[in-house]
């Protein structure tokens, strides 16, 4: 009997957003907040891919997965629930999702924590993966940058080929890629045939793929086993198999996209959706307190109920290390 293919949308949920601190906690992590036009990013997420797939997995650990079903309900959408006793990177979230599928079918793996305008575009280049997916390729999909950004990495192409994956550049390495124009922001979604990442994956990570397997073969209704889980090696899906895969093609795409991952990249996206700034550039986010700046520029001021926290818009990348003191001293504040 013939088992027709699907088209699947996998959601990953892992990630803190440790720099998004005070406004993403542990309990309460950035895709979940509903801070964007009274939606969350997880919400969005879900929306944007609906008329695309015709199912949903969602894969996420037993902190958050609560949080993802309440998603689920308010969008009244069905979906696989898979979580992880414990994260194991991405490439063992993606073979969970894969050893879930029938190996025909199309999955279309993106982050949860992702804003994405200019839905023609967006649309366009799922299309254009799917093609490529079903001839048998492993696609990424490489954002058109529009500036010399440090915080993601890059993928060198031609045209729809590959010539290599780049970790996040400094300013001047950053500078220089744009300048020669081949290379993409890698937005860590991609599109692909279950089968052929098994495949792959099976060839390059034997071990992430037969421990990732027998902890799928045990776990019940989509729960899985913390024991067996720590036994898999912590690897993402990049270094396991797109840096190595000969079956690798990239979709440049030009719909807009941000990771959300600094207090930055929220400032730029609450401006464009007109968030109040004072004419020196000072926004406030979480309360409607009357709030003044004198003297400061393009100062950030987050308030939450038990932390408050003030930053010049150019430091939103320290806000990581900030995270860090404070996951060392235990506080109750990461909570």
């Amino acid at each position: 009997m013939e088992i027709s293919s699907s088209i699947i949308h996998v959601i990953l949920t892992g990630g803190v957003g440790s720099r998004l601190w005070p406004l993403s906690r542990k309990s309460q992590p950035k895709q979940y907040l509903e801070i964007f036009e009274g939606k969350s990013l997880f919400e969005m997420t879900v929306e944007r891919n609906s008329h695309l797939a015709n199912k949903v997995m969602v894969v996420g650990n037993v902190d958050n997965h609560h949080l993802s079903s309440k998603v689920m309900d308010k969008t009244q959408t069905e979906f696989l629930n898979i979580v992880e006793a414990t994260p194991r990177n991405t490439a063992a979230a993606i073979a969970f999702a894969a050893f879930a599928s029938h190996p025909d079918d199309v999955l279309i793996v993106t982050p949860s924590d992702h804003i994405i305008d200019k839905m023609e575009e967006y649309n366009k280049a799922i299309h254009e993966a799917i093609l490529k997916a079903n001839e048998g390729y492993i696609v990424t999909f490489g954002i058109i940058p529009t500036k010399p950004e440090t915080g993601y990495g890059y993928i060198e192409s031609n045209g729809d080929k590959v010539i290599s994956f780049r970790e996040k550049p400094n300013e001047t390495t950053a500078k220089n890629f744009i300048a020669r124009g081949n290379f993409l922001w890698n937005s860590g979604m991609f599109c692909f045939k279950a089968g052929v990442l098994l495949d792959e994956l099976k060839q390059f990570q034997p071990d992430v793929y037969e421990k990732a397997k027998i902890v799928w073969e045990s776990g019940k209704n989509g729960v899985l086993d913390l024991d067996l889980s720590l036994e898999i090696p912590s690897i993402s899906i990049d270094y396991a198999v797109m840096e190595r895969s000969k079956k690798i093609k990239v979709v440049p795409a030009s719909f807009s996209w941000s990771d959300l991952g600094s207090f930055e990249s929220v400032y730029d996206y609450l401006v464009s959706k007109g968030h109040a700034v004072d004419k020196n550039g000072n926004m406030v986010i979480g309360t409607d307190k009357y709030t003044a700046f004198l003297g400061l520029k393009n100062t950030i001021f987050v308030c939450t109920d038990t932390a408050n926290l003030l930053l010049q818009k150019e430091n939103s990348q320290d806000v990581k290390d900030l995270y860090g003191e404070l996951e060392k001293a235990n506080s109750h504040l990461l909570n």
